[in-house]
């Protein structure tokens, strides 16, 4: 592998860790407005949803950056972003407001991210190997 595939695929990784991060960040620092978000989408129990996600994106996190258990991370990943696309995103928003549109096309470009890293691994170099 070269040094500019190394450098790459490290840089994508940290990359989707920031997001992860931030995510997580944004939650526990205003959870109750994360619930709130949560609430106008029509979930139930918005707080328990807000603290779930919260911890999730933090185990995401220490997965894609990390490298362990890099696709089963990548992969639960693209599938959280997918439903977020959707759920608080998706079609019935558009018409309140076109920015909601670019969102949702936003989560498909970072699912499509995903889905590759998924596929392809967390390269050779800083990565955790969980013994089988």
């Amino acid at each position: 592998m070269t040094m500019t595939n190394t450098f790459s695929i490290l840089l994508a990784r940290l990359i989707f860790a920031a997001v992860f991060a931030m995510a997580a960040t944004f939650k526990f620092l205003g959870m109750d407005a994360t619930a709130t978000y949560i609430a106008a989408a029509g979930f139930p129990m918005p707080l328990a949803l807000a603290w779930i996600a919260a911890f999730f994106e933090v185990a995401l996190l220490i997965g894609l950056l990390t490298g362990a258990y890099f696709s089963y991370a990548a992969y639960l990943a693209a599938v959280y972003v997918l439903f977020l696309g959707f759920a608080f995103h998706g079609p019935s928003h558009w018409a309140g407001n076109q920015a909601e549109f670019g969102f949702f096309v936003d989560h498909f470009t970072f699912f499509a991210g995903l889905l590759f890293a998924a596929v392809h691994g967390p390269g050779d170099k800083l990565v955790w190997r969980i013994p089988r």
